[in-house]
């Protein structure tokens, strides 16, 4: 009997600790692995003008980001991405290396560390309409972005090189139903990630578009609070899919530097997106803007400024090639000739190659 007893326990422990370990197995789901992308860009500058070194005025001619060279070849930013979530918790590191991450990063001089950072950030999803994030991102303001694969123009507009690339704080994104969303934050001082000062910057970012995504809309909003002096800025991007090979994009910007005691003074800009991809292969973007910084708000010259940019896209699979040809007048004569005498307007060449994967 005491045998039969004992056997019995042998059996109920075992079918118990099985059961213990299956229960333990489905509870605890494994991982998922992350998920990897990145890309790689270089260009040849050529500026028609061909101004020499030791000009009085800008000797490469170029006002704006990422393409500050003459006749020669650069590579403009090598970038890799990992993406991870699990559950409601999900992580974004984005590194960059090159030329382009550090203009994009300029704001970090003294811990060129940073310099490779172009995102890290950590979200949770609280629910299905309501996300949290926290650390560095890419900003939300205009309609160009830093990764090259990811514009149609090679080289970028003034409204992009003039305005905020990163911020580093905490946002909300909410969604509103439909196709309708808002974002909200408050972050440390534009552009920069090891900041110090109590100056903070609140943004925010409306969107909206149709239920089939062929128009869609951005209202975006950062604006600063303490210190000296104040920042306001707004911005409006606008994209709709005309045909299935013919779509426009607008940007609007206008941003309000206003200094403690003093009156306020503003730049802005305006530009114009005609994209034709008549077949899977081949693309062409017209760009024509229009930057107006006549009360010398920020570090471009204290004109207005009209721009011109034709980029023809021939794809092969992941590679663009794109041989850009930009014209640049300026109001005054801003830019350089070849023997240093100032001039109006200026032509610059481009080929590049983007990959992306």
């Amino acid at each position: 009997m005491l045998r039969k007893f004992f056997l019995g326990a042998i059996v109920c422990l075992s079918f118990i600790q099985s059961f213990s370990q299956d229960s333990t197995q489905t509870a605890a789901p494994t991982s998922p692995a992350p998920t990897i992308t990145g890309s790689v860009d270089a260009y040849f500058r050529y500026n028609f003008n061909d101004p020499k070194s030791g000009g009085p005025l800008n000797d490469l001619n170029n006002y704006t980001s990422f393409t500050n060279s003459q006749n020669s070849f650069q590579l403009g930013m090598a970038s890799i991405r990992a993406d991870h979530s699990f559950g409601k918790a999900s992580a974004t590191i984005d590194l960059g290396f090159g030329t382009r991450a550090e203009e994009f990063s300029y704001g970090d001089p003294a811990h060129p560390t940073l310099f490779a950072v172009k995102q890290a950030y950590v979200s949770y999803a609280v629910s299905s309409k309501f996300k949290l994030t926290v650390g560095k991102w890419a900003t939300h303001i205009g309609y160009e972005v830093t990764d090259a694969y990811l514009n149609r123009n090679y080289s970028m507009d003034y409204m992009f090189s003039y305005g905020p690339f990163s911020h580093t704080g905490l946002k909300a994104d909410i969604g509103l139903g439909a196709k309708s969303a808002l974002m909200l934050g408050v972050a440390s001082t534009t552009d920069h990630v090891a900041d110090t000062s109590s100056r903070k910057y609140a943004i925010g970012q409306f969107s909206t578009g149709t239920s089939n995504d062929k128009v869609k809309f951005y209202l975006n909003y950062q604006g600063s609070y303490g210190g000296a002096y104040s920042v306001t800025q707004f911005d409006a991007v606008l994209t709709a899919a005309i045909t299935s090979k013919f779509s426009i994009g607008y940007n609007g910007t206008v941003q309000t530097l206003k200094p403690e005691g003093m009156s306020s003074a503003s730049w802005w800009g305006s530009a114009v997106y005609l994209t034709a991809d008549p077949t899977t292969s081949f693309g062409i973007t017209l760009r024509a803007e229009y930057f107006d910084n006549k009360k010398a708000v920020v570090a471009a010259p204290a004109t207005s400024i009209f721009d011109v940019t034709l980029s023809p896209n021939f794809r092969v699979g992941n590679l663009t090639i794109i041989p850009e040809l930009r014209l640049d007048a300026g109001k005054d004569e801003i830019f350089e000739k070849s023997d240093d005498s100032p001039t109006k307007t200026t032509v610059t060449g481009i080929l590049a190659a983007t990959y992306h994967f």
